[in-house]
């Protein structure tokens, strides 16, 4: 008895530890989603996702966390981004396009075969206390840092003269807010996958953008969304035993579809 008990705790545990990290991680990737929409980002933060796949392969085979992996190669991606949308007018996403492919056939190439599938489509059942642990905290730091710039964020989107003229370091603040998609990314690949983490970051967000009457609207359903893509994604992955990633970005794609006719 003592012993059943005990295995409904820790199933019980793990299911909340589970949860809690799916929420976290809901809010900051539909936060931060909500400005890549805005910026017409939403292709270069899909290709973002698959430079973590290279990342988690050195990782596994150094014996070192895939988050960390992921991370690193992420980082290098965004100075890549962010110097190609700064000084390419003509050809910034078609090179990035290509970079972030090719990034993705060397990760698969790389990462040893039976890590693959769950490097492309995740698996937070295994996620350990320090993990989950780390990902909370990342993602509050993460809409932390995003609301502090959110406000020049979005002047910089209406207006690049205007952001310019009061002085605004658009440069700097684009900088910021690609290392904040990257960290999210990395933190998120443990349970959606490199092939899918990019979903999470751009459909609730598209799906906020059907409905919404104002940005204080639009940033509140972003954030909805992105919980309830990774809530409702977990709860059925878990329940019914499928896969996690896919099962997230399939509840987020019912949302912009229920959005979508309420457009």
């Amino acid at each position: 008895m003592w012993a059943f008990t005990s295995i409904i705790n820790m199933i019980s545990t793990n299911l909340l530890l589970i949860f809690l990290v799916a929420t976290f991680v809901g809010v900051a990737a539909g936060y931060l989603g909500s400005f890549m929409v805005l910026k017409r980002m939403s292709l270069v933060g899909d290709a973002l996702t698959h430079v973590a796949l290279p990342g988690i392969a050195i990782a596994l085979m150094l014996h070192r966390s895939p988050m960390l992996g992921a991370f690193i190669m992420l980082t290098v991606a965004v100075i890549g981004v962010w110097y190609l949308e700064k000084t390419s007018t003509v050809y910034a996403e078609t090179l990035v396009g290509i970079f972030f492919t090719a990034s993705l056939a060397l990760g698969i190439l790389i990462t040893p075969e039976p890590d693959l599938l769950e490097a492309l489509f995740g698996n937070i059942e295994k996620i350990n206390l320090t993990e989950a642990i780390v990902a909370i905290a990342v993602s509050l730091i993460l809409i932390f840092i995003t609301k502090l710039i959110s406000k020049k964020l979005i002047l910089g989107i209406i207006s690049d003269e205007l952001a310019k003229s009061l002085k605004i370091p658009l440069d700097s603040i684009n900088f910021v807010y690609l290392f904040l998609v990257g960290t999210i990314v990395a933190v998120g690949v443990k349970f959606v996958g490199t092939l899918l983490m990019g979903a999470l970051v751009i459909v609730p967000a598209a799906a906020a953008k059907n409905i919404s009457k104002s940005i204080k609207q639009y940033h509140l359903y972003s954030i909805v969304f992105g919980i309830l893509s990774a809530g409702v994604g977990v709860a059925f992955s878990t329940t019914y035993h499928f896969p996690t990633g896919p099962i997230i970005v399939l509840a987020s794609v019912l949302i912009f579809i229920v959005t979508y006719f309420f457009k």
